[in-house]
């Protein structure tokens, strides 16, 4: 079975702001998963952020993005700033089944899509029984 797993230490993390009111630091970046047909798609909410701060990178197992989103106040006298800024990162562990040489990713109205595939060698294939004429030995203890 092919798993994609986030990191436990970010969920913790995430929890922890949350239960402290910890509002310095930017939050996870949301995510949603799925599987269709051959292909794992993940789908990375980043409003506000420019294609061009979004960062990738596979080192083994693991993929991470990596965005920047500049604060809007910054240099002026906020009335309120409640819109996290800064760099956001998460990181994925991706199963020894999926294809890391061939992920492609997309960004549009403010989401991030990763398409990575299964790899060959993990899809499941058919193999064929063909009947033979000749007699069928028996095994004997």
């Amino acid at each position: 079975m092919m798993l994609m797993r986030t990191d436990p230490f970010r969920e913790f993390d995430r929890m922890a702001q949350r239960l402290l009111g910890d509002t310095a630091r930017p939050a996870a970046m949301p995510m949603d998963a799925y599987r269709e047909d051959d292909t794992f798609v993940v789908h990375f909410d980043l409003p506000g952020v420019r294609a061009d701060s979004i960062d990738l990178e596979v080192e083994r197992d693991v993929l991470t993005v990596s965005a920047t989103r500049d604060s809007a106040v910054q240099g002026k006298d906020p009335l309120v700033a409640e819109r996290p800024s800064g760099v956001f990162s998460r990181q994925l562990f991706l199963g020894d089944a999926l294809d890391t040489d061939n992920v492609t990713a997309s960004y549009a109205e403010g989401v991030l899509t990763l398409h990575i595939p299964v790899a060959e060698q993990a899809k499941p294939r058919k193999i064929s029984v063909t009947e033979s004429s000749g007699p069928v030995a028996e095994i004997q203890a």
